[in-house]
C-alpha cells in the first residue's frame, strides 16, 4: 500500500438501516456514507470503514524513552516517536489537543510508509518506536503495519494509549506491542463521563488484560488535575486497586497538569500534590511510584523495594546513577527489579531530535 492511502479498516459491521458501526472502541460510532467517527480518522466510504490517516503523521521526533513515560523499559535509550491526528476520547484537559483534536488533514505533514519508519529508527539508533501524541488505537491498522516492519529489524514497539478499546481489537493491537504506558485518567466514572466523554471500566479491563494475558511491559500514568482527581480518597482507591488487580510491580507515574484546551481556568498541579500521590501509592504497596512534569530527582528515581538502595537515579530525562547488575538486580541485595533492562543503560539523555522521514526513504 502506498503512503497516504485511505486503508481498509477492520472491526466494523453493517447495520440493517444501511449504516455501518465501528467496533474498534466502546463508542461504537454508527456512520452513514461520508461520515466520520468521533475519532475523526475512521470513516464510511463506499459503504465500508476506512482509516483515512494510513501513512500520514503529524511529525517524527527522537525522544528519551523516559518521556513516554517508561522508566523500566530500556532506560536511557532513544525512541522514535510519532502520531497521526484525532482521538476517540474528548478530554477537556488534553495536553496534546492541537494534534488529538485536529480536524485539519494538513496537520499530517509527514508521509511515511512502515518500512521507512523502521529504516529511520534503525539508522538513528533507536531501540524502539513509540505510537504516541494521539492515541494509536484509532490508527490500529497503520500501527500494526509499522510494528511488523520494526519487528523485522529487531526494533520494539511502544504504545502510549488511554486503553479505550474493545476486546477483539485489543488482543490484535497489543500482540504487536512490546511495552505500553496506559493513561488511567482517574478512578471515578463520573470524571470519565464529564471530562473525557468515555467510561472507566473499559480502561480497567485493558489494564487487567495487559497484565494477566500478555507479555507487554506495562506502566501507568495519571495526570493529576487540582480539584478533579487528586483527593486522598481517590488516590487511595486507585493505587490499592492497582496492587490488588495488577500486582505491586506495575510502575505508576503521577504527572502535573498545566492549564490547556478547555480547562484553562484550573491552576497547575502543585508539586506537593504529586509527592502526596506518590506517598499514598508507596504506602499501598506500589513498588515503583514516580512524579512527572516537575523537577524532582528523588521522586523520579527508582529504588529497591527490598533494601531501599537507589537503583536508577534520574534528573529529568538524564540517567545519573545505575545500581543494577547485568541481570537487572539490585547490586546491594540482589533483589530483581521489575522491568526490561540491558546490562548498561543508554546514554541518550534529555535530547529531543525532530526527524524528517523524507531523509530515510529508499
Amino acid at each position: 500500500m502506498a503512503a497516504a492511502d485511505a486503508a481498509p479498516a477492520r472491526y466494523w459491521h453493517r447495520l440493517p438501516d444501511g449504516r455501518i458501526q465501528c467496533d474498534l472502541c466502546p463508542r461504537f460510532c454508527k456512520l452513514r456514507e461520508g461520515q466520520r467517527g468521533l475519532c475523526y480518522v475512521r470513516a464510511c466510504e463506499g459503504g465500508r470503514m476506512v482509516l483515512t490517516t494510513w501513512g500520514r503523521s503529524s511529525g517524527f521526533c527522537v525522544d528519551p524513552i523516559e518521556k513516554k513515560p517508561l522508566n523500566h523499559f530500556l532506560p536511557g535509550t532513544p525512541v522514535l516517536s510519532f502520531g497521526t491526528a484525532g482521538c476517540n476520547l474528548a478530554c477537556k484537559f488534553c495536553q496534546n489537543w492541537d494534534i488529538s483534536k485536529s480536524r485539519e488533514m494538513d496537520t499530517l505533514a509527514d508521509r511515511a510508509d512502515p518500512e521507512t519508519i523502521a529504516r529511520a529508527a534503525e539508522a538513528l539508533g533507536c531501540r524502539s518506536v513509540a505510537y504516541t501524541y494521539n492515541d494509536p488505537v484509532i490508527f490500529l491498522e497503520y500501527a500494526l503495519d509499522v510494528a511488523a516492519a520494526c519487528r523485522a529489524r529487531g526494533i520494539r514497539s511502544v504504545a502510549v494509549t488511554a486503553g479505550y478499546i474493545c476486546p477483539e481489537p485489543r488482543a490484535e493491537f497489543f500482540a504487536a506491542m512490546d511495552a505500553a504506558n496506559v493513561d488511567l485518567k482517574a478512578f471515578d466514572e463520573d470524571f470519565y463521563h464529564r471530562l473525557t466523554g468515555g467510561h472507566l471500566q473499559p480502561v480497567l479491563e485493558t489494564l487487567e488484560y495487559l497484565r494477566r494475558e500478555t507479555g507487554v511491559w506495562l506502566e501507568i500514568t495519571t495526570l493529576l488535575i487540582p480539584g478533579h482527581n487528586d483527593s486522598d480518597e481517590e488516590l487511595d482507591r486507585m493505587t490499592a486497586w492497582v496492587v490488588e488487580r495488577l500486582g505491586p510491580d506495575v510502575p505508576m507515574h503521577f504527572t502535573a497538569f498545566h492549564p490547556d484546551y478547555k480547562m484553562r481556568d484550573v491552576p497547575p498541579t502543585p508539586p506537593e500534590t504529586l509527592s502526596r500521590a506518590r506517598a499514598i501509592a508507596l504506602r499501598n504497596g506500589v513498588r515503583y511510584a514516580y512524579t512527572g512534569n516537575v523537577h524532582d530527582e528523588a521522586g523520579q528515581s527508582t529504588y529497591c523495594h527490598a533494601c531501599g538502595a537507589r537503583l536508577i537515579g534520574r534528573d529529568w530525562y538524564r540517567i545519573t546513577h545505575w545500581g543494577l547488575d547485568a541481570q537487572g538486580r539490585c547490586r546491594r541485595c540482589a533483589t530483581p527489579c521489575a522491568g526490561v533492562f540491558e546490562p548498561r543503560p543508554g546514554t541518550w539523555g534529555p535530547r529531543r531530535l525532530p526527524v524528517r522521514l523524507a531523509d530515510f526513504r529508499a
